[in-house]
């Protein structure tokens, strides 16, 4: 089933299997997906890229179809761009706003967004969390792209403490004019808490859908029971995988 997902994601797949087999290959290898999507993978972050594009990683749990041809899709911790690079080769009329903090990781970001420029997917150099202005986050000096920057621990070994400009989810409605968000994909290490848990009933009643990556955090609500209890508080039904415990979907039917 995983390679029938990427031979539907990817065409020009068989580049996987020369990496594979360690046969020559360029660092970043060149994918195409479906749209005439064209995107770049750095081989330190192909597992995640196969996460997306082999397992559906965030898609796999979805409760609901996409009904809109031009919907409207929220990835919050884009890394590189992978999931919105998955979601417009879904939906290549779709509105993706993608937000990164991290510079290594927003450059190839950007890279990404520019070899798909005639797509309306815009991306930002900022973190989401509960309020705007400055928020301290946490990531290893020695990795060239970081997969687990995290607001919420601290690892003395390896790691810097930086401060980085933030928004709020409901500034990102507001100041892209979002009356509907299809989908909103959060994959923040811990700061899912703060983002949902301040953001108000008028903009959690636009969201038609999300995918949660769930993090143990240090505070009594930071938990995915608490976090499962707000949901359904504000009207959503919620869906989890038995051997998936990490990943919660939110929708309303």
């Amino acid at each position: 089933m995983r390679y029938l997902n990427f031979i539907e994601n990817i065409s020009n797949w068989p580049l996987h299997l020369k990496y594979k087999f360690g046969l020559k290959t360029p660092d970043p290898l060149v994918f195409r997906a479906n749209n005439d999507v064209t995107f770049e993978v750095p081989k330190r972050l192909y597992h995640e890229f196969k996460e997306i594009f082999f397992e559906n990683a965030y898609t796999i749990g979805q409760q609901i179809k996409i009904k809109r041809d031009t919907p409207t899709i929220i990835d919050i911790g884009a890394n590189v761009g992978f999931f919105s690079i998955y979601a417009i080769s879904k939906f290549p009329n779709a509105n993706i706003y993608s937000y990164e903090p991290i510079d290594s990781n927003f450059k190839q970001l950007s890279r990404n967004q520019e070899l798909n420029c005639d797509k309306r997917f815009k991306c930002f150099n900022l973190a989401v969390c509960g309020h705007r202005g400055m928020i301290g986050i946490n990531f290893d000096i020695n990795d060239e792209f970081t997969t687990s920057a995290t607001a919420i621990n601290y690892n003395k070994n390896n790691q810097i403490f930086t401060e980085f400009p933030c928004l709020s989810l409901g500034d990102i409605f507001d100041e892209n004019n979002i009356e509907k968000c299809d989908f909103l994909k959060l994959d923040c290490e811990g700061s899912e808490y703060s983002i949902l848990y301040n953001t108000n009933t008028e903009y959690l009643s636009r969201i038609d859908q999300m995918a949660i990556e769930v993090h143990q955090g240090k505070n009594e609500c930071e938990n995915l029971e608490s976090l499962r209890d707000f949901l359904t508080s504000n009207n959503f039904d919620l869906f989890q995988f038995d051997d998936k415990p990490h990943m919660l979907w939110a929708y309303r039917i």
